[in-house]
């Protein structure tokens, strides 16, 4: 809730068809899992409430949504359109997920209720169900993506254990892939570095490879002190000589543009 705090729904929320990819993936998570937690209340099948609920919370929230959201939250400017998206996502989701769990976590649901921003009822038992934005379909594979970014944290994971990184973002990430499947891997472009958290990340065509292959190494980039990503710009403007380019931008200008993560 802490990420919440100064946004006001009324007008600083990113109309749906304005917002980053990822953003809008997450909703769309949300809205499958709101019909399936309504049904599950209609047939008092309270226990699969608990399960669905749950799930979503450790797997696409924790486990992807918001670790990749937390560069985006914490390094661009706090009026941005990149950070206004990634709230206007988590104001929905909080808004929806309060309501999940009132029935069955009915004082920190109430807690919760009176820490949300914009104005409401004096108790979450006083609403009814939040209407979630509808979230139409892109082209980008999550699924295939998704994949992909387990298969990349093995790897690192790999590296870590071998005392060759300390974090993610002490590596770059090369994925091989056949001609075929180039479009799928590559639809995150540069951005695709921030949804695995590692400092670099780029697809190439390898036509030795019928699948896409993960190829992990450290980098030998300098560190920015801001963001902790390893970039060969870093230290580039003199006025910010340990920022990298994108911290410079974000400190000193408009504030750089995600589409995608």
């Amino acid at each position: 809730l802490g990420n919440l705090a100064g946004f006001d729904p009324a007008t600083d929320a990113v109309p749906v068809k304005d917002m980053i990819a990822l953003d809008r993936w997450a909703l769309r998570r949300a809205s499958a899992l709101h019909e399936e937690v309504v049904t599950a209340y209609r047939e008092y099948q309270f226990h699969l409430v608990y399960q669905k609920v749950h799930g979503f919370c450790v797997v696409e929230l924790g486990g992807c949504y918001l670790d990749v959201l937390k560069d985006r939250l914490y390094t661009t400017p706090p009026k941005s359109h990149a950070r206004r998206s990634a709230q206007t996502a988590m104001y929905h989701i909080a808004e929806a997920m309060v309501r999940w769990l009132a029935p069955v976590l009915s004082f920190t649901a109430e807690e919760i209720w009176s820490h949300l921003p914009g104005r409401r009822e004096g108790s979450v038992f006083h609403s009814i169900w939040h209407v979630l934005p509808q979230v139409p379909a892109d082209r980008i594979d999550w699924d295939a993506l998704l994949a992909l970014r387990g298969d990349v944290a093995r790897e690192l994971e790999r590296l870590r254990e071998a005392g060759e990184i300390g974090s993610p973002l002490a590596a770059e990430v090369e994925i091989a892939v056949p001609a075929s499947e180039q479009a799928k891997y590559s639809a995150l472009g540069e951005e695709l570095r921030f949804f695995f958290i590692t400092s670099a990340a780029r697809v190439v065509v390898d036509a030795s490879v019928s699948v896409a292959t993960v190829r992990v190494k450290a980098t030998s980039a300098p560190k920015c002190v801001r963001c902790w990503h390893r970039r060969e710009d870093v230290g580039h403007d003199a006025s910010h000589p340990e920022l990298c380019g994108r911290c410079v931008v974000n400190v000193a200008g408009a504030g750089e543009e995600r589409r995608y993560a």
